[in-house]
């Protein structure tokens, strides 16, 4: 009788073998990493029992980094070397540090870095190293917890990240050694965890507000299949304004100066205070010699504006879905946040029903991103569930006249490709600049510019002849690839956009605003610019042509009345109106009708020469 190999859950080594799979959710204040084990996804606990590993890395010179809770307690002794909330830094600009500086109680090296960083005894460091530090961490755990390796891990984002925020958070998983399986938004992870899949069909909204970032995402379900139908936010709003807001009040109550130190201490009791409140109506607290009762009204008064700046970011969510509220069948809660009672109220008066608040609001993300790690890592092959991501903002690229055109709209459902034709705009034109876009607007001075490649090589002809296709490629994750071919000779260039990272803190808040109030102007500045663009060509294709033969097919007269019509075509381009641009592009083409006519039958006449009319049968 043949033996039988018992082996615990997930030690297999025979064919079917267990991939030892996690999910992270790298938060703001709080991460934490999850797995599946007998079926059941799970998040792993320090040795000392601990799920939740608090955002913040000490830096010392005489130890090596220290992550968690031993860094949490040097906060208030050592403020300058703790960095805590590093990823309200993660892919911005060095620019954007000075935006951020009053947040965040670091010192910011001045220097020509693409990246903000921060000095400390132990080095200076950029929120990459500090996230990577992180990941580290909890890769320990896992592969404790586990017994072995990780084959790959699943890192949660929130949805509104941009390419640059998405790929620094993929260079902070490189520095932790870990291969990432994919980049997973935080509320498409919350909806896995829910077991929304199980649904039926239905459409929900995830309301996800974390220490440091708020997304919304509306979400379509049909027999398994995830369909992020919008998605919305902030990448810098989160709990951690609630603490800012209420320790400026105990600061500027207590009489006392700003100081690194006193910030610090005045955030640690503000985010007591915060928790307290969660479960009583009142906290006391003191901040120097100062004392007061804080109320749970009074909380609320002063985390109004975020609280606000939320629900906005539902409707435009809602707007760009084409929903209205009662379309919504739940919401859930997603984000450490959500259990202020404040927030749950608004949230639940917003959408005129009771948000879910069944799974703990911290672990739910890691949760999900654990199920999908699972599924990604081959534990379950036959598993049917489809998970659909959309990009967060539009992608196109310049054209002529500094115009944008649009390749991949956002909200679109990723990965996706994409590809379009252009031409070229002069005669003999052998390279063409690809100058790739992000954003809503129709001018390229109101989009952010990711990047720029040249296509070199297109064989000279005359304008318009060439063919060039510019594809767009969105992976799973977010991330762009864009490439040019001349379809003729096949010479191809391409990108894989990593844009400098940054976006600032304005941009991302306001770009959808801006599409929306601007819509009329952008409609008309459109307008202008291809009627510019559309009576160039004209006068290049005038002028091209009387070099040519102007001389055989005209007298002096009748040159003089084209090139009469030609002046007040060009006068007209100067002009901020595309009717009179309109008017006086109608005006030439039917003043040089006749020179039209006279070259079309001398091109006839040229071709025929020496041939009979049969042949062209």
């Amino acid at each position: 009788m043949a033996l039988l190999q018992i082996s615990e859950p997930g030690m297999s080594t025979v064919a079917h073998q267990h991939r030892l799979a996690v999910g992270i959710d790298l938060g703001t204040t709080n991460s934490l990493v999850a797995t599946v084990r007998s079926g059941k996804a799970e998040t792993l606990a320090d040795h000392e029992g601990r799920h939740l590993l608090p955002s913040v890395v000490h830096y010392s010179q005489q130890y090596s980094p220290l992550v968690g809770y031993p860094a949490q307690v040097r906060m208030a002794e050592d403020a300058l070397n703790t960095i805590a909330s590093a990823k309200r830094l993660i892919g911005r600009a060095a620019s954007d540090a000075k935006t951020l500086a009053g947040h965040l109680p670091f010192n910011f090296v001045d220097s020509n870095a693409s990246v903000p960083r921060i000095r400390t005894e132990g080095g200076d460091v950029s929120a990459i190293e500090v996230s990577a530090e992180i990941l580290k961490s909890l890769k320990t755990r896992a592969e404790q917890s586990l017994g072995g390796e990780l084959n790959g891990v699943v890192i949660t984002v929130p949805a509104y990240f941009d390419d640059a925020q998405r790929q620094a958070t993929r260079d902070a998983a490189t520095l932790a050694n870990l291969e990432v399986l994919r980049l997973l938004n935080e509320p498409t992870a919350a909806a896995i965890a829910y077991g929304l899949d199980k649904d039926a069909q239905g459409i929900i909204a995830v309301y996800d507000l974390g220490g440091g970032t708020f997304d919304i995402s509306i979400l379509r379900l049909n027999q398994g299949v995830f369909e992020v139908m919008a998605t919305g936010g902030d990448s810098a709003l989160g709990g951690d304004d609630f603490d800012h807001v209420l320790a400026e009040y105990m600061i500027k109550e207590s009489g006392q100066t700003s100081t690194q130190a006193i910030v610090s201490l005045a955030l640690m009791e503000a985010r007591r205070v915060k928790e307290a409140l969660t479960v009583h109506d009142g906290v006391e607290t003191s901040c120097g010699h100062w004392k007061e009762t804080i109320t749970r009204e009074k909380f609320n008064l002063l985390i109004e504006p975020w609280v606000k700046r939320t629900l906005l970011a539902c409707r435009r969510a809602l707007r760009d879905a084409n929903l209205d509220k009662d379309e919504i069948a739940n919401v859930v809660m997603v984000g450490g946040s959500t259990r202020v009672p404040y927030v749950r109220e608004r949230v639940g008066a917003f959408f005129a029903k009771p948000p879910l608040v069944d799974i703990d609001p911290d672990r739910v993300v890691a949760v999900g991103a654990a199920i999908q790690a699972d599924i990604l890592a081959g534990n379950k092959p036959d598993n049917e569930m489809l998970l659909l991501d959309v990009t967060p903002l539009s992608l196109g690229l310049e054209t002529m006249g500094g115009l944008v055109e649009t390749i991949i709209s956002r909200n679109t459902t990723i990965p996706i490709s994409r590809a379009q034709d252009f031409t070229t705009f002069k005669d003999g034109q052998t390279a063409m600049t690809v100058h790739v876009l992000q954003g809503e607007r129709d001018t390229v001075e109101d989009c952010r510019s990711l990047a720029k490649f040249t296509l070199r090589g297109i064989p000279p002809m005359v304008a318009g002849a060439a063919r060039i296709q510019i594809m767009f490629q969105v992976d799973a994750d977010g991330l762009l690839n864009v490439s040019a071919q001349e379809m003729a000779t096949g010479v191809k260039s391409s990108i894989e956009v990593k844009p400098s990272y940054g976006l600032s803190d304005t941009e991302i808040e306001t770009m959808l605003r801006d599409s929306m109030t601007n819509a009329q102007a952008d409609k008309q500045a459109r307008q202008l610019r291809e009627m510019r663009m559309e009576a160039e060509r004209t006068l290049a294709a005038l002028d091209s042509a009387l070099k040519t033969d102007a001389e055989q097919l005209l007298d002096a007269t009748e040159i003089e009345t084209i090139l009469q019509a030609r002046e007040k075509l060009a006068d007209s381009c100067k002009l901020d109106d595309a009717d009179r641009i309109e008017l006086a592009m109608k005006s030439m083409e039917k003043a040089a009708e006749f020179y039209v006519a006279r070259r079309m039958n001398s091109n006839v006449q040229s071709a025929m020469a020496g041939h009979r009319i049969s042949e062209f049968k």
